[in-house]
């Protein structure tokens, strides 16, 4: 008997074919070259390889990575049929287990990073506005999309249905769902490439975005195990929200403490680090077993985890191989099942073609008529209806659950996928044709402080890259005279470079720093932001006549000029304050702080919306404001004309000085060049332009010695003559024994003389002008600061080549 018990107890022996190809190699097991690693190795890179490239194709259409995966799925694919035995090494029936799994390793951390840049705290303190757009963009797909089901079952194929699936409502809810999800960090992508991120469209579009995206959690939570097990799911869908429940309310408190304390006290390590990412698979290994699905228990895991710096160092430690290498085999496997052929080559394709279309309006027409209720303009409320039309990881992996547990057929997959490619590839597109943004910028009215009246609000965008910076700005925006009369409105922009993954960086600006909990997690830029705007709302009580709003911007420096367009454009400002992209060390002399901004700053004169002025700061912000001088030197030009505006905009502070000196050109000095300025134009008109640019600096100089200079003690004005190059330089020197605070000049755009223009070519920087870059150079020796003003509505600066620049001024200053 016992011997019985033991042949029962005793599991059987497990056996292993192992064939050896050559006893006489080293290798007595296999072919290593066809199983193991190898095979895996190279689908990552050709994987990798295809993602990369068609996202570097998709580029200027501003497409997402996501439908970049996808192609690459469907492109190798169909070049898996012209090379058979590539595509079977590629993908192996052998080793689709091993992909399988690093796949799905990859879309639980993808998962995981799309909670942690989602802010809990904006969710559980949800606006109705955003709600009601959400919650309306939700109830017409779930409405309309049953009946569209039916339509496509019942025009697919011999019109009964017969080739689709069996169990009509599994695939009814799976289809209901698809069309009622949003993928934030897709829009959030989208605003970023569209430069909208930071308009009014674009702030209540995240917000939106974000609380539709949650509720598509909730309803794959909820929904998504009842189409998979049927009504037996009602245990598991009960426990998952039970689980959900605990890790916001519960977990989320003590693990926020936790995290926070260390972060405060600067003590997380890369050994630390990895232990709070494995968390993630604990989370997801619950909710599997509790029969919802593993990436539930990831993207939860990333919404309860602390945003900021530790947020920061989580994905700038993982996301490489996590979300560039692991994800993309995931959501390649989507295209790979794309199969067209069999679904648009059948008699009724142009039924099926009409209902993926429906698919795609009927979010649409739910926000519009949301938005419509809130006295939203009809081309916003479709912008935005496109946003949230725009899908991302969760109806993808509501389509690969389907299609592993054969709840939807081939066909139904196929026009699934197609709508759900077709709503995110249109957005981009069909927004930018909308908004128009390289268009927009260009205003009837022009937007300069010259044409501004003297009792209206002055309103200005200030830019800054650091607290230093914002010193100094503040302290000459308190030169301007504000008072009741004429007011001004002053927009702090904060310039942030935008690192990673757009959605992470947007999430962790969207809120003040000081609404989180624990500030000592904050990141830097975080820090930034609020010194930055404790520097600018002291501004703001310390002056009756001034209003302030701090806003930030997170973008690619390479194109976060455009964001500064808009917002110029939406706050209607007439000027920009651009920080000089040197700073003064504490020796005395300027020195680089990053070449990037030097970049921005050419950027944004080059085509700016309203007038810009280039501050290059010598510890303005140290200097009391009681007996403030001023000097204003005037050649001639639409820039100097501007530039005096701005110095006329000053006088009326208490306690400023002001003097106006006036170059007056003659001889050699005076001649027009007409070769090489601009070869467009012909000499006749260059003169006759000339000689209209002079008799509106004599109309505008003469304007101002009238109006002020007879009532005014505090301002005075001369003239210097100027007949040869050397007569610059040696002027400026008389000036600067005088002695001034602040030195307010003109870029020089549209003066045509020779003398000028041949000093150009040898600015270090030339976006200063040639009296600017004078005076901010370290061989001129002057310890005060310099306003450049360039006035719009002249074509911005013109950055042409210049063969004889040189790096140094010293080269410069010995020609002269």
């Amino acid at each position: 008997m016992e011997e019985l018990i033991k042949k029962i107890d005793t599991p059987p022996p497990a056996c292993f074919d192992v064939s050896v190809i050559n006893s006489n190699q080293i290798w007595k097991t296999g072919n290593v070259m066809k199983t193991g690693i190898p095979p895996i190795a190279a689908t990552i890179v050709m994987v990798v390889f295809f993602s990369h490239l068609l996202f570097f194709i998709y580029k200027p259409l501003h497409q997402p990575r996501i439908i970049s995966h996808i192609t690459a799925g469907f492109l190798i694919q169909n070049l898996g049929s012209f090379f058979p035995s590539s595509f079977k090494y590629l993908f192996p029936v052998s080793n689709m287990i091993n992909i399988e799994v690093l796949s799905n390793i990859g879309v639980i951390y993808y998962a995981f990073l799309s909670g942690l840049e989602m802010n809990l705290n904006t969710i559980l303190h949800v606006k109705k506005k955003s709600a009601t757009i959400a919650i309306f963009g939700i109830i017409f797909p779930m409405v309309m999309g049953p009946a569209l089901y039916l339509l496509h079952r019942n025009f697919y194929g011999k019109g009964d249905g017969s080739e689709l699936e069996e169990n009509t409502t599994n695939a009814c809810v799976i289809w209901t769902l698809v069309l009622t999800v949003t993928g934030f960090p897709v829009v959030a992508h989208t605003l970023s490439e569209l430069k909208l991120l930071y308009t009014g469209l674009g702030k209540v579009a995240l917000t939106t975005a974000m609380i539709s995206d949650t509720y598509a959690w909730i309803l794959f939570i909820l929904f998504v195990p009842f189409s998979v097990n049927g009504t037996s799911a009602i245990y598991p869908v009960l426990s998952t929200v039970i689980f959900v429940f605990i890790c916001i309310f519960v977990v989320h408190p003590i693990i926020a403490k936790v995290i926070n304390r260390k972060t405060e006290r600067d003590e997380w390590d890369g050994n630390q680090l990895v232990f709070v990412v494995m968390g993630l698979f604990v989370f997801s290994y619950i909710t599997d077993i509790l029969g919802t699905h593993d990436v539930v228990g990831a993207f939860v895991y990333g919404l309860i985890l602390p945003h900021g710096k530790f947020a920061d160092m989580v994905t700038s430690m993982t996301n490489d191989f996590g979300g560039g290498f692991l994800a993309p085999i995931y959501f390649i496997g989507s295209g790979l099942k794309l199969m067209f052929v069999p679904v648009f080559y059948q008699p009724s394709w142009p039924f099926t073609l009409i209902i993926i279309l429906l698919m795609c309006v009927l979010k649409i027409l739910s926000t519009l008529f949301s938005t419509f209720l809130f006295g939203m303009r009809t081309r916003d409320g479709f912008a935005l209806g496109l946003l949230l039309n725009t899908k991302g990881v969760v109806a993808l992996i509501m389509l690969n659950i389907s299609w592993d547990r054969m709840i939807i057929t081939p066909p139904t997959y196929v026009v699934l996928t197609s709508a759900v490619i077709l709503m995110t590839i249109v957005v981009a597109p069909i927004i930018n044709v909308i908004y128009k943004p390289k268009k927009r910028y260009e205003q009837n009215k022009l937007k300069t402080i010259q044409k501004l009246r003297l009792d209206a609000e002055l309103r200005i965008l200030a830019c800054v890259h650091n607290t230093r910076q914002a010193v100094g700005v503040i302290s000459l925006i308190e030169s301007f005279n504000a008072t009741r009369l004429s007011p001004m409105h002053i927009f702090a922009l904060y310039l942030v470079e935008l690192v990673g993954r757009d959605g992470a960086l947007v999430a962790s600006h969207m809120e003040k720093p000081s609404g989180q909990s624990g500030t000592q997690n904050l990141t830097r830029s975080q820090i930034e932001l609020e010194s930055i705007d404790n520097k600018f709302e002291a501004l703001r009580e310390a002056y009756d006549a001034i209003r302030v709003e701090t806003l930030n911007v997170v973008s690619e420096y390479a194109t976060i000029h455009e964001d500064i367009y808009n917002l110029v454009n939406e706050k209607h400002t007439s000027l920009i304050l651009l920080p000089f992209h040197k700073q003064l060390s504490p020796e005395g002399a300027f020195e680089t702080t990053d070449v990037a901004f030097k970049d921005i700053n050419l950027n944004v004169m080059q085509s700016a919306p309203c007038s810009v002025g280039l501050f290059v700061d010598r510890n303005l912000g140290s200097l009391p404001k009681m007996n403030f001088r001023i000097c204003m030197i005037f050649v001639g030009g639409p820039d100097d004309r501007e530039a005096l505006s701005v110095a006329w905009r000053m006088t009326g502070h208490l306690g400023t000085q002001l003097l106006v000196v006036r170059m007056l050109l003659f001889g050699k000095a005076a001649i027009v060049d007409t070769t090489s300025h601009d070869k467009a134009r012909g000499i006749l008109s260059i003169v006759m332009d000339s000689e209209k640019q002079k008799e509106l600096d004599d109309e505008y100089v003469n304007g101002f010695r009238l109006t002020t200079m007879n009532n005014n003690d505090s301002i005075s004005y001369s003239e210097v003559d100027v007949h040869s190059a050397e007569d610059i330089p040696t002027s400026l020197n008389e000036i600067e024994k005088i002695g001034c605070d602040l030195y307010i000049v003109g870029q020089g755009n549209r003066r045509n003389t020779r003398v000028f223009l041949n000093l150009l070519e040898w600015c270090d920087c030339p976006e200063l002008g040639v009296l600017g870059d004078i005076l901010a150079s370290n061989n001129f020796g002057s310890g005060s600061s310099v306003l450049v003003v360039q006035q719009y509505g002249y074509g911005g600066m013109v950055l042409g080549k210049q063969p004889n620049q040189v790096n140094d001024n010293n080269d410069a200053f010995e020609v002269l």
